[in-house]
């Protein structure tokens, strides 16, 4: 019986779409530049599509007949042209309007166009489908949103706009280490892995970025090792072939100044040669005494169009970050957290700080081999630098005083990356191929010295927060030994890896791919050694599957089987061997673009099972370097999305996730954890909104208001549950809001962050000092930008 409603269900799909065809093609400028957000519609119909940033655009379901097409955009004559759909065919009209690059540019400023949905991810994904159609949250986050709510990093409220996000601290800014799903999500630059260590790369100063993509969950497809939760992909800016320049100033709170310059244009003038500048200087304090973090960024792009089937594409990125000793953002305290004033802080003025170099190297030659194939090879070099301290207490006593502690921290890191892959498309008989094959290599080196340090205070004269002395203490500096080469002093400091793998995926469309069947797999050889743990190889086969159905032109239904594995290195508290972690990964949602893609929304589910992931022994001291297998981690939840245009002037971020993350299995001989305890790194609840309204005529055309929230519920701590049940991290929210202005050439920015000027932190307990620690976020705070487009 099962069968036969199959056999029914597949034949009046069939015959449903049997009956249709399906309109695509590209709409560039006269100079030949991609055209985006232009309208394109069917006259006599209500079918029609809105161009993504490569100028594309696909209109299905189209009854068969000749169709005149109408081209327009607010502010720009309506233009037209013809073509014929037939029945089972797919029909392409590549149009060109009138307009050239920098006049489009213009009307596109002059509509004050608010977008906040994108429906194509970027190149280095590797997809050749729209979000759409993926079998998988997939969320961007662009630059829109980026300039409405005035993130200059990674870790500046970026993650509010996707479901289920938290940030694992802060770090002033030195690393974003932002969790999903109940784990810590891999980070990711142009198709990269650039993680190069536990922390993660430098995070990334927003200057030079154009979109973040997250991808959450199982991603196969990417990684060909990394944390099967999923990923954050950061798309650095491009040269567009447009002519555009942007300077910007930023003062705010706490003495932020900041200035950026982003330059875009052609060196050549038949359009070849292009180029992108982006650089930026920051000067900035932080809400407690004695600490900063100013940074520098240099970006520089060129590419040239060999022919207009090859295109070379060179980026360079210096990132410089001066900041003070990492480790003092966190307080710490027997009592409990925020037992301290939000401003506290154990840090003495005049120790020397931290200083951080990141270098990082892109080639990329794409080729197009026919309409249907094109090929893609890349290469990216890495080089960091790190000269600097932290700090973390020797002991903390039960009446509250402590031995503060400075410790060294130099690391040195270089990767070497390479990628080459083909995107193509055939078909056999009624079902369509989308093809994706490819072949990832790595070499990763990070070595870091932290085994050195010297205690601010003794026994006899420990450090009273109850009557604080912040005058810089005879330091101990001089017995740091920085004469030996870091490669000989990182002893337990060291992580390397080596991979290379080999992928291929077949996208399957069937009934005029209406249902698409996705089937991959990817064997991935890996050698890995961290934190002074032998080297440890591995090699393996993983399968995915997905499914992905229209149920009409904008809605989808989709569902994703996964599987895990990730060698992993390291030093086991009772001395044994460390196994890669395995397990499943499963995914259902559905996905809608509302009234021609202008919102859209996604629902998902999921489940993920991790076996013997490691996890730092909590009761070693952090500089052992010792952990203990959990034997098998649970990770359910829900997520919901939601963003785009609601209507004119009006846009709307919001989104929902529920997570639960528990032990779900228990290692023989590990006592540290129990069945049920839950793992640190999420919260059970998270909520955050983003609303931005903007006058759309009269005098105060271009004025508007923002403001958002995000709501943390039942958090779990960065690394051990409080032992005592009334002492547990509060739930978090804060408001954010702001006005703006802008026209043709001005825009101007005014934000207020923490407007309720709640006390916010994040932290931990910590057995091995039978100590709370938090790190707090700023009270109430200020910031204006003002941007000028010339």
């Amino acid at each position: 019986m099962k069968h036969i409603f199959t056999i029914l269900f597949i034949a009046c799909t069939a015959m449903c779409y049997a009956q249709t065809g399906r309109l695509q093609g590209t709409v560039r400028t006269s100079d030949g530049v991609p055209a985006e957000f232009i309208n394109v519609v069917l006259k006599g119909t209500s079918k029609g599509a809105i161009t993504d940033k490569t100028g594309s655009y696909t209109i299905k379901e189209v009854q068969p007949g000749t169709y005149t097409v109408l081209f327009s955009f607010v502010g720009m004559a309506t233009q037209e042209g013809n073509v014929e759909v037939q029945a089972g065919e797919t029909a392409t009209l590549n149009f060109s309007i009138s307009q050239n690059s920098k006049e489009l540019q213009e009307v596109v400023v002059s509509a004050n166009t608010r977008k906040y949905t994108d429906n194509t991810p970027s190149q280095s994904l590797r997809l050749n489908t729209s979000l759409l159609e993926v079998p998988q949250n997939i969320q961007i986050v662009n630059n829109d949103m980026l300039k409405d709510q005035q993130v200059i990093s990674m870790s500046d409220g970026l993650i509010r706009n996707v479901s289920g996000l938290v940030r694992s601290e802060h770090w002033a800014d030195m690393y974003t280490n932002v969790t999903a799903r109940g784990s810590q999500i891999q980070a990711f630059r142009n198709g990269f892995n650039v993680a190069n260590s536990f922390w993660g790369p430098l995070t990334e100063d927003m200057s030079f970025v154009e979109t973040i993509e997250f991808v959450k969950g199982p991603a196969g497809f990417m990684l060909s090792s990394g944390d099967p939760a999923g990923l954050y992909n950061v798309v650095t800016k491009k040269p567009t072939g447009q002519t555009k320049r942007e300077v910007s100033l930023t003062a705010g709170s706490y003495n932020l100044f900041r200035g950026a310059v982003d330059l875009d244009g052609k060196i050549t003038k038949n359009g070849k040669l292009l180029y992108r500048f982006n650089a930026a200087a920051q000067k900035k304090e932080t809400h407690r005494p004695n600490e900063y973090n100013d940074r520098y960024t240099i970006a520089p792009v060129v590419s040239y169009q060999f022919t207009d089937k090859t295109k070379l594409t060179l980026e360079y990125t210096y990132q410089r970050a001066n900041m003070s000793n990492v480790g003092s953002y966190y307080i710490f305290s027997p009592d409990g957290f925020a037992t301290q004033p939000v401003d506290f802080t154990l840090l003495p003025s005049g120790l020397p700080g931290t200083k951080m170099n990141d270098h990082s190297a892109y080639v990329t030659l794409q080729h197009k081999l026919n309409n249907n194939w094109s090929v893609t090879a890349q290469g990216a070099h890495f080089i960091f630098n790190q000269k600097g301290y932290s700090s973390w207490p020797t002991k903390v006593n039960a009446d509250g005083t402590m031995i503060r502690n400075i410790g060294i921290w130099d690391a040195s890191s270089k990767m070497t990356m390479g990628q080459l892959f083909v995107n193509g498309k055939v078909t056999t008989g009624p079902v369509t191929h989308k093809i994706l094959a490819g072949l990832d290599a790595a070499n990763k080196e990070y070595m870091a010295d932290w085994s050195q340090s010297f205690d601010l205070d003794s026994a006899a004269t420990p450090f009273d927060p109850k009557n604080p002395n912040l005058v810089s203490p005879n330091t101990g500096e001089q017995n740091v030994d920085r004469v030996t080469p870091l490669a000989d002093r990182a002893k337990f400091g060291n992580v390397d890896m080596y991979y290379y793998s080999a992928y291929v995926q077949d996208e399957l469309g069937f009934f005029k791919d209406r249902v698409r069947l996705t089937l991959a797999g990817r064997f991935t050889y890996l050698e890995q050694s961290r934190y002074g743990g032998a080297a440890d190889s591995a090699y393996h086969f993983t399968p995915r599957a997905g499914l992905s159905v229209s149920l009409d032109n904008h809605s989808t239904v989709y569902a994703l089987y996964d599987q895990a594995f990730t060698p992993q290195s390291g030093m086991l508290s009772n001395g044994g061997k460390v196994k890669p972690i395995t397990g499943n990964n499963m995914e259902i949602g559905v996905k809608r673009d509302w009234f021609g893609g202008k919102w859209n929304t996604t629902i998902a589910a999921y489940r993920i099972v991790k076996n013997n992931e490691l996890t730092a022994d909590p009761a070693a001291a952090p500089t052992a370097g010792l952990s203990v297998e959990l034997g098998q981690k649970l990770a359910q939840g829900v997520e919901f999305d939601l963003k785009g245009n609601i209507v004119k002037g009006l846009s709307l971020i919001a989104n929902y996730a529920f997570t639960e993350s528990k032990v779900s299995k228990v290692t023989p001989g590990v006592t540290a954890f129990k069945v049920g305890d839950v793992v640190p790194f999420f919260a059970k609840h998270t909520v955050n909104t983003w609303l931005t309204y903007e006058l759309q005529r009269g005098k105060l055309k271009g004025a508007g208001v923002s403001a958002g929230t995000t709501w943390l519920g039942d958090r779990a701590t960065y690394w051990e549950a409080s032992p005592d049940p009334s002492k547990q991290l509060e739930n978090y929210f804060k408001v954010d809001a702001g006005l703006f202005w802008e026209n043709r050439k001005f825009r101007v920015n005014a934000n207020v962050f923490n407007v309720l000027n709640k006390y916010l932190y994040s932290g931990s307990y910590y057995s091995y000092l039978n100590a709370y620690n938090w790190q707090t976020e700023a009270p109430r705070n200020y910031r204006l930008t003002v941007a000028y487009k010339f």
